[in-house]
């Protein structure tokens, strides 16, 4: 008889990938389990899971606002409703197991199926847990993280040390660098850096990056700028007419940006350290100092102090981040440490252990 299994989370990439690379890697294991999604209406999960060929329903749920809070009022109100509409899915789909990979949408959906007896696993990208995943794991079978070190966060008898999953498309990519750079319109001739700020754009790094954008052009370097939704337009116009800059809201092929990279710019997410470590890039982290237990930066010092990675705070991006990729470009030294002490602490296969974990456990059932 087919398993059944829910996986619940989302609101960005970081939670998005991993689970669809979990999905993937347990339908590898086996061709009989089926799966449902469950994140928050309205977040880029109800637009890339179908895409990956999954289902998803959407929970009208939203998370704590940190920067403003006004916006919390109605926060009450949706998670009372959102424990209706995970009882309705629970009891309708009937799960042999669910997957939490983090984000709001996961806190009701495992709290629920833990309250039904049904096993739960959670997987924890970051090197700081969330305080959801912390309550979660007391009743977990397995909690699986992207790093050691994490007993102080959860039961030690129940944790198992995976690393995070990396998209596939990113593990197998086989493009050279000269391709790469060619599928964005540049110069295979001049150094390239590459500017990601998450799925979700990052105003630091953007507002950065325009108010320096001559001196890229000035020191031969060129761009490939992805910006978000929200800062698009404005650095369209800023890119209008410079043949040294490439930019859009968001990066499909992320396998082709990284292998056109000498330098990369990137939020420190727990999956965009991942993906970094993977690919080898030289990398300088602009951790987003409002996330959760301000976890970005810590994952970022976790390279720092590996000598792996460069680290300029948010607050300072503005007056150092350029001169800071400036340098580094011309230190060819430099980047060589960089990416060969990124490269040591890549994990290529953590989607398949977690697979192997979770299948090996329901057939138990």
């Amino acid at each position: 008889m087919a398993k059944k299994i829910i996986i619940a989370g989302g609101g960005t990439g970081g939670h998005i990938f991993p689970a669809i690379a979990i999905a993937n890697a347990i339908r590898k294991g086996t061709d009989s389990v089926q799966f449902l999604f469950v994140g928050a209406k309205g977040k880029m999960e109800m637009e890339k899971v179908p895409q990956a060929g999954y289902a998803i329903e959407g929970l009208d749920i939203a998370g704590f606002n940190r920067s403003s809070l006004i916006k919390n009022i109605g926060l009450p109100l949706k998670l009372v409703k959102s424990f209706f509409q995970v009882r309705e899915i629970i009891n309708r789909f009937k799960p042999t197991a669910v997957i939490g990979v983090g984000g709001y949408s996961s806190y009701p959906v495992l709290r629920f199926a833990q309250l039904k007896n049904i096993p739960t696993f959670i997987h924890e990208a970051n090197s700081y847990a969330g305080k959801s995943n912390i309550l979660l794991s007391k009743k977990a079978i397995k909690v699986f993280t992207g790093s050691d070190g994490m007993e102080k966060f959860f039961p030690a008898d129940k944790i198992m040390v995976t690393g995070n999953p990396v998209r596939e498309a990113i593990v197998d990519s086989r493009i050279n660098r000269k391709e790469a750079i060619r599928s964005f319109g540049l110069s295979p001739e001049k150094k390239t850096v590459l500017i990601i700020g998450g799925s979700l754009g990052a105003t630091s790094i953007n507002e950065a990056i325009a108010a320096h954008i001559n001196e890229f052009e000035k020191h031969h370097l060129q761009l490939i700028w992805q910006t978000g939704k929200l800062f698009v337009q404005r650095a369209k116009e800023i890119a209008k007419g410079k043949e040294n800059i490439w930019t859009q809201g968001f990066i499909t092929q992320m396998e082709n940006a990284y292998a056109a990279a000498d330098i990369v710019v990137s939020r420190s997410g727990a999956i965009s350290v991942a993906e970094l470590c993977v690919v080898k890039q030289a990398v300088v982290f602009v951790p987003f100092p409002y996330a959760a237990e301000d976890h970005q930066t810590a994952n970022a010092n976790r390279l720092v102090s590996k000598d792996a990675a460069l680290l300029v705070k948010d607050q300072d991006a503005k007056n150092y981040l350029v001169s800071t990729i400036i340098r580094l470009a011309a230190d060819e030294e430099e980047r060589r440490k960089l990416k060969n002490n990124i490269a040591s602490l890549a994990i290529t296969d953590a989607d398949e252990v977690i697979a192997r974990e979770i299948l090996k456990t329901i057939e138990r059932l």
